[in-house]
């Protein structure tokens, strides 16, 4: 298994992602240390270097995530995986009340708790992007309400 990511594979990663965190949904221009390629299973629980298992990350929500795949959720008791931008929908498991990410899931809420996206650091950034237009960011908009028509 490689970590390696080609920069053919890193380019097909941002494009999906439209270049935002696909955990928090912040702009890669917005974020002081950019975005870095996720493995949403690490190499060190058998995830492959593959699109699939592949996310565009923040520096902070990828330092957060670390090789982590499932946390306790507290509403249940219950060992639950984390959010999986390849195989869920944001806004089936989060919304944005306004800078806050509150979960609607088991898996959004062990998601928002392992990667701190409520932190204070968190939204303070995000309020400062909500002063000047930068958030939620234009692209964002697919995720956070679905059009299934």
């Amino acid at each position: 298994m490689s970590s390696y990511v080609s920069a053919e594979l890193r380019r097909l990663v941002v494009s999906r992602a439209n270049g935002l965190c696909e955990y928090c949904l912040i702009d890669e221009a917005d974020t002081y240390l950019g975005c870095q390629i996720d493995h949403i299973v690490s190499e060190k629980h058998g995830g492959a270097t593959k699109p699939e298992n592949l996310a565009y990350a923040c520096a902070c929500c990828n330092r957060a995530k670390g090789s982590d795949i499932a946390s306790i959720a507290s509403s249940t008791g219950e060992l639950t995986r984390l959010f999986n931008p390849r195989s869920d929908y944001w806004g089936d498991h989060f919304t944005l009340q306004g800078l806050l990410i509150q979960s609607q899931t088991p898996i959004g809420e062990a998601t928002v708790r392992i990667l701190g996206l409520n932190g204070s650091e968190r939204t303070l950034e995000r309020q400062m992007l909500y002063q000047i237009g930068r958030y939620p960011p234009q692209a964002a908009s697919r995720l956070l309400s679905r059009n299934d028509s």
